[in-house]
C-alpha cells in the first residue's frame, strides 16, 4: 500500500511538472519598437586574394571546374576580412571589416557571380560596434550600372535592419581577382 501511494504521488508529480513544461512559447507582448529610421552610409571594401597579405583566401574548391588554377573558380568557397575604407585609395581611412564567406556560383567567367554571406562590421565613428549582415547572390561581372545586395540583420544601431546595399566596382584585377567595391547601404531600422 505504502509503495502503490508513492508510485501515485510520483505519477501525479511527472504529469504536472510534464503539463507545466509542455509549451515551448512563452507570452506574446506587443512590441514597443520606436519608429523606423533610414540609414544611408557610402563606404568601400578592399578584397585582396594575391600578394602577402591577402583579405580574402580560398578555404575550398570543386575538382571539376579548374580549381586551383582560376582565381575565382566555380564551386570556390573563400572566407573573407576584408577592410572597409571611407575612400577607395589603398590608404584611406580604415572604419570597419566585413567578416564572412562567399562561393563563386559562375561557370563562366563572363558572368561571373558569388553568392555571400558578410557581417559588415564598423569599428570607429558613429556606427562603432554596430554591423550590417548581408545574405545575398552578387553579379560581379555586370559592369553596367550598380548591382543590388540584400540587407537581412544587423547589430547595434542597425540591430533588427533591413534594406539593400548598391554595389559599384571601383577597380577590378581580373587575374587575380582583387577588387575595390563601392558600397552605398540604404539601412531601415529601429
Amino acid at each position: 500500500m505504502k509503495n502503490t501511494l508513492i508510485t501515485f504521488f510520483t505519477l501525479c508529480l511527472s504529469v504536472a511538472v510534464i503539463a507545466r513544461h509542455e509549451s515551448y512559447y512563452g507570452k506574446t507582448k506587443p512590441a514597443n519598437l520606436k519608429e523606423e529610421k533610414v540609414t544611408r552610409v557610402r563606404f568601400y571594401l578592399r578584397d585582396t586574394l594575391s600578394g602577402q597579405n591577402p583579405t580574402a583566401v580560398r578555404i575550398a574548391h570543386a575538382n571539376l571546374t579548374g580549381g586551383s588554377e582560376s582565381p575565382v573558380g566555380f564551386g570556390s568557397l573563400f572566407a573573407i576580412d576584408d577592410p572597409l575604407t571611407v575612400g577607395p585609395e589603398k590608404h584611406s581611412k580604415e572604419i570597419g571589416n566585413g567578416q564572412g564567406m562567399y562561393v563563386s556560383g559562375s561557370k563562366e567567367m563572363s558572368k561571373f557571380s558569388i553568392v555571400m554571406y558578410v557581417d559588415l562590421a564598423f569599428t570607429t565613428g558613429k556606427f562603432n560596434g554596430s554591423s550590417i549582415s548581408i545574405f545575398s547572390r552578387n553579379p560581379v561581372a555586370e559592369e553596367v550600372g550598380e548591382r543590388e545586395i540584400a540587407i537581412v540583420g544587423g547589430r547595434g544601431k542597425f540591430r533588427m535592419a533591413r534594406g539593400f546595399v548598391k554595389i559599384k566596382t571601383h577597380k577590378i584585377d581580373m587575374k587575380t581577382g582583387d577588387a575595390v567595391l563601392r558600397y552605398d547601404a540604404t539601412v531601415y531600422h529601429y
